[in-house]
C-alpha cells in the first residue's frame, strides 16, 4: 500500500539531493557608517552560509541591514562613508575583503552576480537591452564577431522567457514593461554563469501575476544550471515559496536562522514570531490586522541590550541590560538558532497565532 509523505518532508529531500558543498562563508560580518550623529553599524556581526544550489532568505524590516548586507559581499559598501570592519566574506575559501578593489572586479558578475530591486535603475536609458547584455558577455568571454555575440545574446533572453527575444534585442528599457526590464537584468545576472545571485527584492515593483512568474524563472535557472540564490525581501509569502534556508535581520543583526520549515513550524525569536503574524491570512476573517508596535530603535541611540526589546511584549528588565546569546537546537533542530534570553527556558514559546 503506498503511503502518502507529507509534501513539506517530500520538498526538503528534494531540495537535499541538489544542494552542494558551502560555496559561501560570512562570519561576523561589520559594516559600519560614519555619520553626523556618529558611526552605526549597519551591519552589527552578521554570520551565515550558502551552499551549492541552494536559496537562502534575509528577510526584515526596510533599513534592517538587508541591503547593506549584499552589497557588502560584494564589496560595494558606499564609500567613504561605509567600510567593513571586521569578520570575513570566504568564497570557495578566499576571504573577499583580503582583496584589492582590481581582484574584486574579477569576483563581481563572474563569480557573484546581483539583481537590483529596481530595474529602471539597473539599466541604463540610453543604451538598448541588448548592448547592455553583451557588454557583460565581452568582459567575461571576451572579444567575439556580431554574429556570435547577437546569438549569445538571444539565447540569454530565451533562458528569462523574454518573448520575441530577436526584437527585443534592440529595445531601450522605456520600451520594455517593468517585467521585461527584470528579465533582462536577469539575463545580465546569469550572462556569466555565476555560483552565486544576490537577488535583492527583486519583484518589488512587480504585480502579484508577473511576480509568481518571476520568481519561477529564477527557480528554473537554479534547477538548470545550480547557481545558489541569496534572496533578500521583507515578504514572508515569498520566503515560504522561495528559500530552503533563512535568516531574520533586525537591526543590523540575525536574531534567527534554519530552515524554512524549522521557522515557520516554531519562530523561536519575537521578532520572528511577530512578523509571521502580521502576514494577512486569507481562510481567517480579522476586524483588524496585526501589527508589530512602535518603530525600531535608531541605530545612534541603541543600547546595551537586545534590539528589539523597546518592541517586545515578551522583554524583561535582563532584556535591556546586555544582548542574549545564540541558542541553537531550537525545536530540536541543528542549526536553528535564535538570540532571546526567554529561550534559557526551553519550556517557553511565543503566544500562538491570532485567531
Amino acid at each position: 500500500m503506498d503511503v502518502k509523505q507529507d509534501p513539506a518532508v517530500q520538498q526538503e529531500q528534494e531540495q537535499g539531493k541538489r544542494i552542494g558543498k558551502i560555496v559561501l562563508e560570512v562570519k561576523d560580518l561589520k559594516t559600519y557608517v560614519r555619520t553626523k550623529r556618529g558611526v552605526i553599524p549597519a551591519v552589527d556581526g552578521v554570520s551565515f552560509y550558502v551552499k551549492q544550489g541552494e536559496t537562502f532568505g534575509i528577510v526584515g524590516e526596510s533599513g534592517g541591514g538587508k541591503s547593506m548586507t549584499a552589497k557588502s559581499i560584494l564589496r560595494m559598501e558606499p564609500k567613504p562613508a561605509a567600510s567593513i570592519e571586521g569578520g570575513e566574506i570566504l568564497l570557495d575559501g578566499v576571504d573577499l575583503t583580503k582583496l584589492s578593489e582590481k581582484q574584486m572586479r574579477k569576483i563581481r558578475g563572474r563569480e557573484i552576480s546581483m539583481i537590483f530591486q529596481d530595474p529602471m535603475t539597473s539599466l541604463n536609458p540610453v543604451f538598448t537591452v541588448g548592448n547592455q547584455i553583451g557588454e557583460g558577455l565581452r568582459i567575461y568571454e571576451g572579444k567575439m564577431d556580431k554574429k556570435t555575440l547577437k546569438a549569445k545574446i538571444i539565447e540569454l533572453l530565451k533562458k528569462v522567457n523574454v518573448a520575441a527575444p530577436e526584437k527585443r534585442i534592440s529595445d531601450y528599457p522605456h520600451e520594455m514593461s517593468g517585467g521585461m526590464k527584470q528579465r533582462a537584468v536577469g539575463a545580465i545576472a546569469i550572462s556569466s554563469s555565476p555560483k552565486i545571485i544576490i537577488a535583492d527584492e527583486p519583484t518589488t515593483s512587480l504585480d502579484l501575476t508577473i511576480q509568481a512568474q518571476y520568481l519561477r524563472l529564477l527557480r528554473e535557472i537554479q534547477e538548470k544550471s545550480g547557481v545558489s540564490i541569496i534572496f533578500i525581501t521583507h515578504d514572508f509569502g515569498i520566503v515560504a515559496k522561495m528559500c530552503d534556508r533563512v535568516a531574520v535581520l533586525y537591526s543590523g543583526r540575525i536574531v534567527e536562522q534554519g530552515t524554512v520549515r524549522a521557522l515557520f513550524k516554531n519562530p523561536s525569536h519575537p521578532y520572528t514570531h511577530a512578523l509571521i503574524n502580521s502576514v494577512p491570512k486569507v481562510e481567517k476573517r480579522v476586524d483588524r490586522l496585526y501589527s508589530i508596535p512602535g518603530q525600531p530603535t535608531p541605530a545612534w541611540e541603541r543600547k546595551k541590550g537586545c534590539y528589539f526589546a523597546n518592541r517586545c511584549e515578551y522583554a524583561v528588565d535582563r532584556c535591556f541590560e546586555a544582548y542574549p546569546p545564540t541558542f541553537d537546537g531550537l525545536s530540536g533542530t541543528e542549526g536553528h538558532l535564535a538570540d532571546c534570553w526567554r529561550l534559557e527556558d526551553k519550556t517557553w514559546k511565543p503566544k500562538p497565532y491570532l485567531a
